[in-house]
């Protein structure tokens, strides 16, 4: 895990030195046969060898990503002749469950989406994991999915959330970001922004969505808060015990408060009925200061015409000190071994990653911050920028959320969250349903 510490410092200081050389002549598209969007000039690729499949399925986990990604395929299908079908996932719509739906029906995706170790183990005890082994792209990332020597899965890109915020309202409240690196630095800057809701035109200080549908915000995002915040990198100690059925129940209680916190500055009908778009939306115009999600709101917000200044703040529950955010690597594509496109599947996905078009795709469409070191293109959503800033100051936890087992932070721990965020339990309640509930958790194999 250290080892991903420093890889990812290195993945983001790599695109930071890449771009501020740019002015070299090497990156300036107008001298090199590239357009100004990143496409060759001529539209041509040299010869390309067409498997015999050519119409191939993806199921995409990011709703954000969607015109981008059908745009790409678009360009890869004029270069190719090979049809990439988007279905798109995520959001209001639980990717999980969606993706079991149409294996269950017998429609095989021939690419598709994990999470980690959890979706990882589905998809291989279903004979649904191609080995990616031996794949030209490999030498160009270190965060590939591992496992017992294998290479099963491709980094779709590094993501990271926190406390986004709006730069201009928190600066018109008077409220020093510095100071929200503990649970009480971010308390008193709630009630001084709630103090000055009239003045500041706002509505709630943080938009957040728990209730149904949404239960992937609070039951794994923000449960991941109490696996990692404040420990080392390498250090997945609270998973392992929480994977044995045990929990820090002091930790857990100031956890469980912070999020009461939350709550209680929320706009309650986004909070207990509202789904992605309202959340969003609440943000976007103003209605709040904060945002519970991550970077890859930015397409959306680029969408929406939104350009104001934003930035990520810690999820500072404990007392003590910890300035850092969450930045990892979410999701990975993987092959399907049960599809006949497989030859087509690989062709897609070494297209996004070596080609101009790709790093086009990835940075300037789809807004994220790739996982691959030649990208030489860098991020202009103000809260990709953010992550990468945290990144590069190595200022970050880990994603452990995804390790626990399948359905457990959305089916089981996103309900607890509901239950706090409408009143019907308190912190300490909250702490005993999560004991109860992690008893028999099981670990993953």
């Amino acid at each position: 895990m250290k080892k991903i510490l420093l890889m990812f410092v290195a993945v983001f200081a790599m695109v930071t030195v890449l771009v501020a050389c740019g002015d070299n002549g090497d990156t300036d598209t107008a001298d090199n046969g590239y357009d100004e969007n990143g496409y060759e000039e001529n539209g041509d690729n040299g010869d390309v060898e067409t498997p015999d499949v050519t119409e191939i399925t993806l199921v995409n986990n990011k709703p954000e990503t969607d015109a981008a990604l059908n745009a790409f395929a678009d360009v890869f299908y004029a270069e190719t002749g090979i049809r990439v079908n988007i279905v798109t996932f995520g959001g209001e719509t639980p990717y999980a469950a969606s993706l079991t739906a149409m294996f269950n029906a017998g429609d095989e995706p021939e690419i598709f989406v994990i999470e980690g170790m959890t979706d990882f183990v589905i998809a291989r005890d279903s004979d649904r994991i191609f080995d990616l082994t031996g794949e030209a792209w490999l030498n160009d990332t270190d965060v590939a999915f591992n496992y017992n020597g294998g290479v099963y899965g491709f980094p779709v890109s590094i993501e990271g959330y926190g406390l986004a915020y709006n730069r201009a309202l928190l600066e018109a409240s008077g409220v020093d970001p510095s100071t929200m690196t503990n649970v009480e630095g971010i308390r008193a800057a709630f009630e001084q922004i709630d103090a000055m809701s009239d003045e500041l035109g706002i509505e709630g200080v943080i938009s957040l969505a728990a209730g149904a549908g949404m239960t992937w915000v609070t039951g794994i995002h923000g449960f991941n808060g109490y696996l990692a915040l404040g420990m080392d990198f390498d250090d997945a100690s609270i998973l392992d015990d929480l994977l044995d059925g045990v929990i820090d129940e002091e930790r857990m209680l100031l956890f469980a408060e912070y999020y009461e916190l939350l709550f209680e500055h929320s706009i309650r009908t986004t909070l207990l009925t509202g789904g992605y778009d309202q959340q969003l939306g609440d943000f976007a115009i103003g209605r709040t200061v904060f945002l519970h999600q991550g970077n890859w709101t930015d397409p959306a917000f680029a969408e929406l015409g939104i350009d104001f200044d934003m930035g990520f703040l810690p999820h500072a529950f404990l007392p003590e000190d910890t300035n850092g955010i969450f930045a990892f690597v979410p999701s990975w594509y993987v092959v399907n071994g049960q599809s006949e496109g497989t030859e087509a599947a690989l062709q897609f996905l070494d297209f996004m990653a070596t080609s101009p078009e790709g790093h086009n795709y990835m940075v300037n469409e789809a807004g994220m911050v790739p996982a691959f070191n030649s990208v030489t293109l860098s991020p202009e959503g103000a809260l990709s920028q953010s992550v990468q800033a945290w990144a590069n100051a190595g200022n970050f936890y880990p994603m452990l959320a995804t390790n626990m087992p399948a359905g457990f932070g959305m089916n089981t721990l996103g309900p607890i969250f509901e239950q706090l965020a409408s009143g019907a339990i308190d912190p300490q309640e909250f702490v005993d349903l999560v004991r109860d509930a992690v008893e028999n958790i099981g670990p993953n194999e």
